[in-house]
């Protein structure tokens, strides 16, 4: 399938190069470009949880990536460290807790994330 959208792409961009201004390429484009995205989005889910800890550091699970980190004692300074870990730069907390995400896609053994529907009421009358 890849392979196909590839060849179908660079031939289009080809015929294209001869008359920019009667290529209706950007449509084309578009409609494609909406089709990869719709199908991808529908394979994909957002999960996430909490950690929390005492101290100034908490730690994501794995495979969760902290999206943003909450402080005791009034404190709104914070950063997150390693990609992994919400810290609490105000000194003596009491408390950090760390809001963890991460992407998943919802594969099916046979199935490819490219595999996508093209529409086929695209512009035809391409001169």
């Amino acid at each position: 399938m890849k392979m196909r959208v590839a060849v179908l792409l660079a031939v289009i961009a080809m015929f294209c190069a001869a008359d920019a201004q009667k290529c209706p390429l950007d449509g084309l484009m578009s409609s494609l470009t909406e089709s990869v995205a719709s199908a991808v989005l529908q394979k994909v889910t957002l999960s996430c949880t909490d950690a929390s800890a005492r101290g100034s550091l908490a730690n994501c699970p794995a495979g969760y990536k902290p999206t943003g980190c909450s402080c005791g004692n009034a404190c709104g300074s914070w950063d997150i460290r390693n990609d992994q870990t919400c810290h609490c730069q105000c000194a003596n907390q009491d408390w950090t807790a760390a809001r963890c995400c991460k992407i998943a896609v919802n594969y099916k053994p046979g199935k490819d994330v490219t595999d996508v529907e093209i529409p086929t009421d695209l512009p035809t009358n391409v001169v």
